[in-house]
């Protein structure tokens, strides 16, 4: 690739893309944490550790990646800061472990930590606001999803440069953003794309295009308070 001429911050930010992208062909694992104690309780966000079904997906997800990953040279294990992920990825034995906090989930702000029967009650315009435009919708003090797509730029970038499989274990609105990406989906089908829990996600990508796997590895057996 040559490179002449080049100035501004946007010409400079897609000159960055394009030498860092590749087509060696490697698979992408996304999956959910297990489920987690809020998820139980139907909390938004919070910092729970998981439930006993979600240790059970721990430990069911590292003998798939075990399986998987057995003929690769060299893989990673992709988490949130968030115990949930941290929990859910540490019976996965041989690869390294990398905690990236712009994986976090959604902040819900003043929300955070509440059901959303709730927030409903106690903030009745903020219920309706994000119920008319969850795309664009920002809990006060928190995030909207356009400003998780944003936080969410690096860890893109790093994704495009690897060349070994990676597994990334994290959360609702965070995988829906990076699913979407991959499979190209509009900016407004964002917040609808179905990422359910104890499902792993398989992207593969190559000189072909993106291929797309699903493995249900176990049903989930209480509802999910994900945002």
């Amino acid at each position: 690739m040559q490179i002449n001429n080049i100035s501004g911050y946007l010409p400079g930010r897609i000159v960055f893309f394009l030498v860092n992208c590749h087509l060696t062909p490697r698979p992408i694992l996304l999956t959910r944490h297990g489920e987690s104690l809020d998820n139980v309780r139907g909390r938004i966000g919070g910092d729970s550790s998981l439930s006993e079904a979600g240790e059970v997906y721990s430990r069911k997800l590292a003998s798939f990646v075990e399986k998987r990953l057995k003929s690769e040279r060299t893989a990673s294990i992709w988490t949130s800061t968030l115990q949930r992920t941290i929990l859910t990825a540490y019976p996965i034995i041989g690869f390294p472990k990398i905690q990236w906090r712009a994986l976090d989930e959604i902040n819900a702000g003043v929300c955070d930590g509440m059901t959303y029967d709730e927030v409903k009650k106690n903030k009745p315009e903020e219920y309706e606001s994000r119920r008319k435009d969850k795309l664009r919708y920002r809990y006060p003090r928190g995030e909207s999803y356009l400003d998780v797509i944003q936080r969410l730029e690096p860890v893109i970038i790093e994704l495009e440069r690897q060349r070994a499989p990676v597994v990334v274990i994290a959360h609702q609105a965070v995988l829906r953003s990076l699913y979407a990406y991959f499979a190209d989906k509009p900016l407004e089908e964002v917040p609808k794309i179905e990422i359910p829990l104890h499902t792993i996600i398989e992207i593969k990508m190559g000189v072909t295009g993106v291929e797309e796997k699903r493995y249900k590895l176990m049903d989930a057996v209480n509802p999910t308070a994900e945002v």
